[in-house]
């Protein structure tokens, strides 16, 4: 796997800040050409550095108020492969992770009230064959919402 260097890491913090910062600000900004900085932002898409591109929505302002995390409990480790595609079709599940710990899985999700969220977890994700409990952590306030960073992992 090639390494990506300092000039790679000081685009990333750039474009993770602002995706539709301009290239040629991009260069100014890491005394480059554009084409340098073009070249570069195509081979860290081609290394799965950079893995999508797109706008942040605001749920809120769509009507969705509640954030919620919900751990999901299986009968089997193993039958994540069977639920996970039964989860996608919930559009409001925006992420799911399996897990260690107490829950075989977690998700987020997004509803609009207290009533639409009581439905998605009683009529839609515990129908789901194979879901034996879930536990409902509702979010009061997101106070960090940031990107991984650039720099270097110091060794220990």
């Amino acid at each position: 796997m090639q390494t990506i260097d300092n000039l790679d890491r000081k685009i990333l913090q750039i474009i993770m800040r602002n995706a539709r910062i301009p290239s040629k600000d991009v260069a100014v900004a890491c005394g480059v050409s554009r084409a340098a900085i073009h070249q570069r932002i195509q081979r860290l898409i081609e290394l799965d550095v950079i893995t999508g591109s797109g706008y942040t929505v605001n749920p809120k302002v769509l009507g969705y108020t509640t954030c919620t995390y919900i751990g999901v409990n299986l009968e089997r480790g193993a039958m994540y492969r069977d639920v996970v595609p039964e989860l996608e079709k919930i559009p409001e599940i925006v992420e799911c992770h399996f897990t260690t710990g107490p829950y075989t899985m977690l998700i987020k999700l997004y509803a609009r009230d207290n009533e639409q969220l009581m439905d998605l977890l009683n009529n839609k994700i515990q129908m789901i064959p194979g879901v034996t409990g879930t536990e409902t952590l509702i979010s009061l306030d997101q106070s960090i919402d940031r990107t991984i960073p650039t720099n270097e992992p110091k060794v220990r």
